[in-house]
């Protein structure tokens, strides 16, 4: 399956291999490229000498809107521990990005009583143990493209009974990349934000197709830290999804900035395309997301005329 995706107006493609568990449909990620493996041997080992290479954030209207939750390493000792950083402020961009027009429009409307989030007296942090989780997750993500890479095998056939990458023993750490209402064992419905941090401590689905998670870490108003929640397996793989592609996201910054500005050197990155992971994206695909814009705000104004 390709899906397009339209960021700084311009699209690109992403693709998805897939297949059934259960008798339900799943799709899971499918790199674009393969590095050469010395490559992900840098990138997975520890550097050298530590390195403070920055993105400059500190001028990004996100980054002080989630200041209070997230809080960069000052210097990265191996890789995994910089594109942790890079996952969570991806993650983090994004949502902001999505929100902001109604943030704006909150703040338009009460600006006495609008509170931002790092301000809120009971937000939470992401703490070490967490982001140390994530790091390790990125590590099993990167021996295993590198072993893909050393062992490039064919595209397989659909499976009828494919357990989902969600499901690997090895994968237990997810970033949130949607938001999402939940209810509690207590039924309660609480929410979930792009950037919260999930533990999974089921490793087998129930009858209805959810998994139980631990809420690890979480956002202002979001479900508490230590909450138990049964997520849907799919919302889990959709995680996982967007874990991988924003790894490769980072891999390829990596690439391009090695050498540079305090970035350590590291081995031709040498990328392979990987021939089913290759399609080209919808060429309307930023007229269709405008138009649905337009769409909706016209419905909302109109709503608000008959009101």
């Amino acid at each position: 399956m390709r899906r397009t995706y339209v960021y700084g107006g311009r699209p690109y493609a992403v693709v998805y291999r897939g297949y059934y568990y259960r008798g339900l449909p799943y799709y899971g990620y499918v790199p674009p490229y393969y590095y050469a493996p010395a490559f992900y041997g840098w990138a997975y080992n520890p550097w050298l000498a530590p390195v403070s290479w920055r993105w400059g954030w500190a001028a990004d209207p996100w980054y002080g809107y989630y200041g209070y939750y997230f809080t960069p390493y000052p210097v990265y000792p191996y890789p995994a521990l910089w594109l942790t950083d890079f996952l969570l402020a991806e993650t983090l961009r994004a949502a902001y990005e999505a929100q902001a027009p109604a943030n704006a429009q909150a703040e338009a409307a009460a600006p006495a009583v609008y509170v931002s989030k790092d301000t809120n007296a009971n937000a939470t942090a992401l703490t070490p143990e967490t982001k140390q989780a994530i790091a390790d997750e990125v590590k099993v993500q990167l021996a295993a493209e590198q072993a893909a890479a050393n062992n490039p095998q064919p595209a397989a056939a659909p499976s009828n009974d494919q357990v989902p990458e969600a499901l690997d023993p090895k994968v237990r750490t997810f970033i949130v990349s949607n938001t999402l209402s939940q209810q509690t064992a207590d039924g309660t419905m609480c929410s979930l934000s792009s950037g919260d941090v999930l533990t999974r401590i089921a490793n087998t689905p129930d009858a209805n197709q959810n998994v139980q998670v631990l809420v690890t870490s979480s956002q202002t108003n979001d479900c508490q830290p230590g909450t138990q929640l049964a997520l849907p397996l799919q919302d889990l793989q959709d995680m996982h999804n967007d874990f991988r592609q924003k790894i490769d996201a980072g891999l390829q910054t990596l690439a391009d900035n090695q050498g540079k500005n305090g970035m350590a050197s590291s081995p031709p990155a040498d990328p392979k395309p990987v021939e089913e992971g290759q399609a080209q994206p919808d060429t309307d695909a930023a007229s269709q997301l405008d138009q649905q814009q337009n769409d909706a705000d016209r419905a909302e104004a109109e709503v608000q005329q008959s009101m």
